[in-house]
């Protein structure tokens, strides 16, 4: 075995030819990072023999479709992510099968020197008392909208180790990371992703987003707890959250229409397939998405930009109007709505006062995505805005 100091030798020669590769142009095994995120591959729930081991049981998922568990015996764990791949969690002190599938990635426990770069996922790891685990930040501590991770930056627990696509790669070696999450966004940066793993880093990508259904982003907790060996504090934060759905579980539909959306800089307006999990959410709280059956023709992503006039066609009789401020600035008055776009003035939903602004937070709230469905139940009830956690009126 080495150790550390040889280890970083190691990695100091493996990064000085991975960046001459670069610096040269030439693409840095871009071709697997393609075949690994190929969409069309079908996601079974089958636990992979693995020599050596002996499959147990499979890890009790309610709403997550992206992610699969396998336990086996003696403590090892197989996470399978839907595009993205398998890993092996090995026990403290025991070793990965030699014979095992060199597809499979082994994750060494403990993992306690993560680097972070998928911001959804802090909140699930500060859910679990996690964040010991994390050591790196792909995000400023300005940049946290989780207090817990924030201060954990400001007191030295957390070090700031670049943006995705430009990670400081000296510091993952000094650091001795044993674990890089990354977003999705990773993948418009595959030779980023590769020099990570030269370094013997494992990469794992967070598609947590590509869930249809909003409590499937949050069951990422149980992932995530694997890694930890938090299982039963996972299930037991889950549960609360899943709770939300289930005391709305016997209500009748309002029947009140919702637009959901925020003004691209280029005037056009962003909003959400019909099938993503913001239109389910609205649903489960008592409503109805203005826009029942609207497909991504153009892509495979969940967002749909629409011309101002378009936007207007089918959102202008909406009951209520949330403004999405998790990706642009907030709007504080209705005027600042108005300077979007003066045909706003024509919306039904402004003239009768219900026009409503997510907070900034939203996005890295995923530990609480229960809460924004109360909201809106809420919000289409005439409940107390005094209870609401990301929403605020306009007006």
């Amino acid at each position: 075995m080495f150790n550390k100091k040889m280890k970083q030798r190691i990695c100091a020669v493996l990064l000085t030819a991975v960046m001459a590769f670069t610096t040269a142009g030439i693409p840095v095994m871009a071709e697997e990072i393609a075949s690994d995120t190929a969409a069309d591959e079908e996601f079974k729930d089958e636990a992979p023999q693995i020599p050596g081991l002996t499959y147990e049981s499979e890890m009790e998922l309610k709403y997550a479709q992206c992610f699969h568990v396998f336990y086996y015996n003696d403590g090892y764990a197989l996470i399978d992510i839907k595009d993205d791949g398998q890993f092996l969690v090995v026990p403290e002190g025991k070793e990965a099968p030699a014979d095992m599938d060199k597809s499979i990635t082994v994750i060494q426990k403990p993992v306690s020197r993560i680097y972070l770069a998928a911001t959804s996922a802090m909140a699930l790891f500060n859910a679990i008392d996690g964040l010991d685990s994390i050591r790196l930040s792909g995000t400023q501590a300005s940049g946290w909208y989780v207090d817990d991770a924030a201060q954990a930056m400001e007191d030295g627990k957390i070090l700031f180790a670049g943006k995705y696509d430009e990670p400081d790669y000296e510091l993952l070696i000094n650091e001795d990371c044993d674990l890089a999450i990354e977003s999705t966004m990773i993948l418009h940066s595959p030779k980023v992703a590769e020099m990570i793993k030269e370094l013997g880093i494992p990469v794992m990508i967070d598609h947590s987003s590509y869930e249809t259904h909003p409590l499937g982003r949050t069951e990422w907790v149980k992932l995530y707890s694997v890694l930890l060996g938090k299982e039963k504090e996972a299930a037991a934060f889950f549960d609360d959250q899943a709770k939300v759905i289930e005391d709305l579980s016997g209500f009748t539909n309002t029947e009140k229409t919702v637009a959901y959306f925020y003004i691209n800089t280029d005037g056009s307006a962003v909003v959400h397939t019909s099938d993503d999990y913001i239109p389910k959410m609205i649903e489960i709280a008592g409503g109805r998405y203005i826009f029942p059956d609207l497909k991504n023709t153009e892509g495979t992503g969940s967002s749909v930009r629409l011309t101002m006039e378009e936007f207007y066609n089918q959102a202008v009789n909406a009951d209520y109007l949330i403004y999405n401020a998790s990706i642009d600035s907030p709007i504080t008055s209705i005027d600042d709505l108005l300077a979007k776009s003066d045909l706003f003035a024509d919306f039904k939903a402004v003239k009768d006062g219900n026009v409503w602004c997510t907070g900034k937070q939203l996005y890295q709230a995923t530990d609480i995505v229960g809460e924004l469905i109360k909201d809106v139940h809420l919000m289409l009830t005439d409940g107390d805005e005094k209870d609401m956690t990301f929403l605020t009126r306009v007006s």
